[in-house]
């Protein structure tokens, strides 16, 4: 049910361990609850860092097809109670990736989940589309907004070669099993000097220090714990030139926020969730920062030089 893994970034099959296992084996429907978009179960896996590159990661982890088949089940009430505070989350984004971008144009959003960020881009005059491996999610996005979500992985599903201009991983590269694949066949799909946004929670940042084992975005359901330096690593050798790294301030409503916040302290949680309630204060979105990190970057072109070394340049179309 365990598999062993090599580094994400360097390859490397050499490393230490941080954070030692914790659970018993699972069920498949075990694995249904824990890989769902708003899983927050805090880490029970082993946490491992690379003696090469420093990179965290999960090691040994369930295996890959399992744990694809707890994306694709189950449902998700708790992710998609948020949906309009994710919209305006992502209206602000889309002002970012539109200056970086030159403007708007055909746009691919991977993992989509109920398609709040496509549905946003579209309002914003982009022509965009999702994908999403879980069934519930896709299927009531598709009801909400009247928009098609592709269900599957994007290494399963037939997109055209160099077809998109923009493709966003918005809080998936740390939950996918192979990151570099991933980049891989988004740079297929982008058009010349197209533009790849990641957001992720990166495990680098002072909040992430300070939390330790405690830190929320240290869970189950993610695989790879990216900080500045390993996510740049990651996509320079993927043919990505980083264009920008900041602080991704969302939004959430304050009572999901507080509940969420059950993992560290289940009573401070229910105490804050009853006094918010009181003040009439539960539905106010509030924006909040725990360590997301948000990522520009560019495709490059792979170019072979005289001395059959490798280097990357912008490939600018024709």
């Amino acid at each position: 049910m365990f598999e062993h893994v090599p580094c994400a970034v360097c390859g490397a099959d050499d490393y230490e361990v941080l954070y030692g296992p914790q659970s018993a084996p699972e069920t498949d429907a075990d694995l249904a609850v824990k890989f769902r978009a708003s899983g927050d179960e805090l880490l029970v896996y082993a946490l491992v860092r690379c003696r090469e590159c420093e990179f965290q990661y999960v090691n040994p982890r369930p295996q890959a097809d399992l744990i694809y088949s707890g994306y694709v089940d189950g449902d998700d009430p708790a992710y998609v109670s948020q949906i309009c505070a994710r919209e305006r989350t992502f209206a602000a984004s889309l002002e970012q990736i539109e200056r970086a971008a030159g403007g708007k144009g055909r746009l691919l959003d991977v993992g989509t989940a109920a398609g709040a960020f496509v549905a946003t881009a579209r309002q914003r005059g982009w022509d965009a589309e999702g994908c999403e491996p879980n069934r519930w999610l896709a299927d009531w996005g598709q009801r909400h907004y009247g928009i098609r979500i592709r269900k599957g992985d994007l290494l399963q599903l037939d997109y055209k070669e160099s077809s998109f201009d923009v493709i966003t991983l918005w809080d998936v590269i740390e939950h996918t099993t192979d990151p570099r694949v991933l980049l891989d066949r988004c740079r297929a799909l982008m058009r010349p000097s197209g533009i790849l946004i990641v957001n992720y929670p990166d495990i680098g940042t002072w909040i992430a220090r300070i939390l330790g084992r405690r830190w929320p975005f240290l869970t189950s359901v993610h695989l790879s714990y990216f900080d500045r330096r390993t996510i740049r690593q990651i996509l320079e050798r993927t043919g990505y030139r980083v264009e920008a790294v900041k602080p991704h301030v969302q939004r959430l409503e304050l009572d999901y926020i507080l509940f969420r916040g059950s993992v560290l302290s289940r009573a401070a949680s229910a105490a804050a969730r009853t006094a918010v309630k009181g003040f009439g204060l539960s539905r106010l979105k509030v924006p909040y920062w725990l360590g997301q990190t948000f990522v520009i970057a560019r495709k490059l072109a792979v170019l072979v030089s005289t001395n059959s070394m490798c280097e990357l340049v912008l490939e600018m179309p024709l």
